[in-house]
């Protein structure tokens, strides 16, 4: 049997994106330019015929979802469980701000970015826990098919180091920018291959 292929997406630019900050689950408005990026990603996908689209239930991902979806004879499915992490009270803020304001938190979570989490918030270990179960199940349901899952940048990293197998500590050695596009082979062995990475 043929590999179940998931086309891995990131949302568009979002309003705030000059500034590094932490939108977390909050429902942040796409940019110009990110509402161009989801558009974008409706005519790649316009000649290949979609098993399934999946998607974040937050509006930055949903906008792509929804422009694809009108090229294809699928309709979106919708996972809050694919929401970024929750970020708690930090939702919003800058880095700059945070540093200034928690700089022992601030710094805990650098050293141990797994275990610890924001006030009011969670881990990384916590969002794994949360995206990997939906990931094994729309694997399982579209055997041989081909797949977008709109994400976000946290839960999109979490997903492409389970694929390559290695840590989560790990998050920061992969790039998502907004707007990209990752491609990863997933085979019966249980084996997965990343075909494309941040394209």
């Amino acid at each position: 049997m043929k590999a179940t292929r998931i086309h891995l997406l990131r949302h568009g630019q979002v309003e705030g994106f000059q500034q590094k900050r932490y939108n977390g689950q909050g429902d942040v408005a796409l940019t110009d330019l990110g509402r161009k990026q989801s558009a974008v990603f409706a005519g790649r996908f316009q000649h290949q015929k979609l098993t399934a689209i999946y998607s974040s239930d937050l509006v930055r991902c949903r906008t792509a979802a929804d422009q694809i979806a009108i090229l294809q004879e699928v309709k979106p499915v919708y996972h809050a469980e694919l929401r970024e992490l929750h970020i708690g009270d930090w939702e919003g803020q800058t880095w700059e701000q945070l540093q200034k304001a928690y700089p022992e938190l601030w710094q805990a979570r650098l050293d141990d970015i797994v275990n610890v989490a924001p006030p009011g918030g969670e881990n990384l270990l916590q969002l794994a826990e949360r995206v990997r179960p939906v990931i094994n199940e729309i694997i399982a349901a579209h055997p041989g098919g081909e797949i977008v899952i709109v994400g976000h940048g946290g839960v999109n990293r979490v997903i492409l180091l389970d694929a390559i197998g290695a840590p989560l500590d790990r998050l920061f050695h992969i790039e998502q920018d907004y707007g990209c596009h990752n491609i990863i082979d997933y085979f019966t062995d249980g084996i997965a291959v990343v075909k494309k990475l941040n394209g």
